[in-house]
């Protein structure tokens, strides 16, 4: 696969700039399938792009979208960006690192959080019951090892639909990955 930046990746760029220092800059929802076959959609941060059309999010490898992507890799993204009235959609699918990489990767990722933001892998196991006397950390500091549980989840897109509800008629296109990168005018 080639490293070109894809078409989309501005259009992407430009309509994340748009939305300021808003969270929903950073934040994208994760449908995948879960174990009884039902759909199952969650919010995530994005943290990056690792290559051209490689993203990276990340998990506690405790919880039930880490299973479910180990037995489904295929998933879907949706970005809504509010202020520039558009909705990117990326489909694709998990890539499995090898231990090396992935070591690097999940390092370097630990590395950039803030002790608040990794406080999260210090909790107890996602989804189970409560337990109002379990240990809640408010920070894990710099010297607390990288936790087992904490997962990368590197995304490879390989479809983008982008709908701009901007215009009359509103404004829908899909790129496809093949050696390279289709775009077609969409009906919205």
């Amino acid at each position: 696969m080639s490293d070109a930046l894809p078409p989309w990746r501005p259009l992407l760029r430009g309509a994340r700039q748009r939305e300021g220092r808003s969270p929903q800059a950073r934040w994208l929802q994760l449908a995948t399938l879960g174990s009884d076959g039902a759909p199952r959609v969650r919010t995530l941060v994005f943290r990056g792009w690792a290559r051209a059309c490689q993203l990276d999010l990340l998990t506690d490898r405790r919880s039930e979208k880490s299973a479910e992507l180990s037995a489904e890799p295929r998933l879907e993204l949706c970005w809504l960006l509010p202020k520039a009235k558009s909705q990117f959609r990326l489909r694709g699918h998990r890539l499995l690192l090898n231990a090396d990489d992935d070591q690097s990767a999940r390092s370097q990722h630990w590395q950039q959080l803030h002790p608040g933001a990794r406080s999260l892998w210090g909790w107890p196991q996602p989804g189970a019951p409560f337990d109002p006397l379990g240990d809640f950390p408010e920070a894990l500091g710099d010297a607390v090892p990288l936790p087992e549980t904490f997962e990368l989840v590197r995304i490879e897109i390989q479809q983008v639909e982008l709908l701009e509800l901007v215009g009359h008629p509103h404004r829908r296109r899909r790129w496809r990955l093949d050696q390279d990168w289709a775009e077609e005018r969409l009906n919205p």
